[in-house]
């Protein structure tokens, strides 16, 4: 079943905009920072490559081969953290298409090997130097999600088409914000994120409660698709002279958008909370005819 259930109006007067807003505020401040643990992995590149300069031209080649290996590797770690720790944020996740830690493990082993190649190490013990960094690199950082992550009593097939709606609409939020960052305008960054905030609210409640798919497949395609054309347009023209009409017109796009999102996230929930208490009521009544009497007001 989906998640939360309440509104503005609420016993606990949350309201669901902001809540979602803090939410993906969170998940990307998460993302960013299990991907910062490999930004030290950046140094020895740079290291080997300055100790090498006065070497002579071989060692140095040699050295600048390897600084490119170590430097591939520690981008590779970097977004392959993001995606793990993506993958863990979600209930429902495919497992990373690309291997992209277990690649950089493997490039961190040739990379060191190359480097104690540039010393006196001799070929063998480069290698065995390389092997040494790769199995520490692993050890230290482990392995890439091997399996798509499910949840139980749910069908496969249906999972795999939550998986796939979903996939595309993450992919959409993400043409739309990193297109908007190329204009270096906070306040637009802002309007994106509290969009995408909602947008992403809908994708959760879906991943939770595949039932709702239905309801929000035309959102999480077509709507999603258009803003992204949308966004993609408004930033080739705003980007050329700053016009303040269309400026005005894709942030009414925006708040259009919103209020639809959350007005039909809303109602799955309030959907998912009423086949709850159908079941509550059904099983209720399936007891007493067993002959137990539930105290009603106690279970209310």
């Amino acid at each position: 079943m989906a998640k939360r259930f309440g509104g503005q109006f609420s016993p606990d007067g949350a309201d669901p905009q902001a809540d979602a807003i803090r939410e993906e505020i969170v998940d990307q401040r998460m993302v960013a920072k299990a991907g910062s643990r490999a930004n030290v992995l950046f140094v020895p590149a740079v290291i080997l490559v300055f100790t090498s300069l006065n070497e002579g031209p071989v060692t140095l080649v040699t050295a600048l081969i390897g600084g490119g290996v170590l430097t591939l590797a520690a981008w590779l770690l970097r977004e392959g953290l993001k995606a793990e720790a993506a993958y863990d944020a979600r209930r429902v996740a495919r497992r990373p298409a690309i291997p992209r830690k277990m690649m950089a493990s493997a490039l961190t082993g040739i990379g060191a090997a190359i480097a104690a190649y540039t010393g006196d190490s001799g070929l063998i013990g480069s290698v065995l130097y390389g092997v040494a960094a790769l199995g520490l690199h692993v050890a230290a950082f482990g392995i890439d999600p091997l399996a798509d992550k499910r949840m139980e009593g749910i069908d496969t097939r249906q999972q795999d088409r939550v998986a796939r709606v979903v996939d595309q609409a993450e992919a959409h939020l993400d043409v739309m914000q990193s297109q908007i960052e190329a204009l270096g305008d906070r306040k637009l960054e802002t309007r994106v994120s509290s969009f995408r905030a909602i947008a992403r609210k809908m994708i959760r409640t879906v991943e939770e409660d595949p039932r709702d798919l239905t309801g929000a497949r035309k959102f999480l395609g077509v709507y999603l698709m258009g803003a992204r054309d949308a966004t993609m347009k408004f930033v080739d023209l705003y980007g050329r002279n700053k016009d303040a009409d269309a400026r005005a017109k894709y942030e009414a796009l925006l708040d259009d958008l919103e209020q639809n999102f959350a007005a039909r996230t809303e109602k799955m929930l309030l959907d998912d909370r009423s086949d709850m208490d159908i079941e509550i009521n059904v099983l209720r009544d399936r007891l007493q005819r067993e002959g137990v009497h539930l105290n009603n007001k106690g279970n209310e």
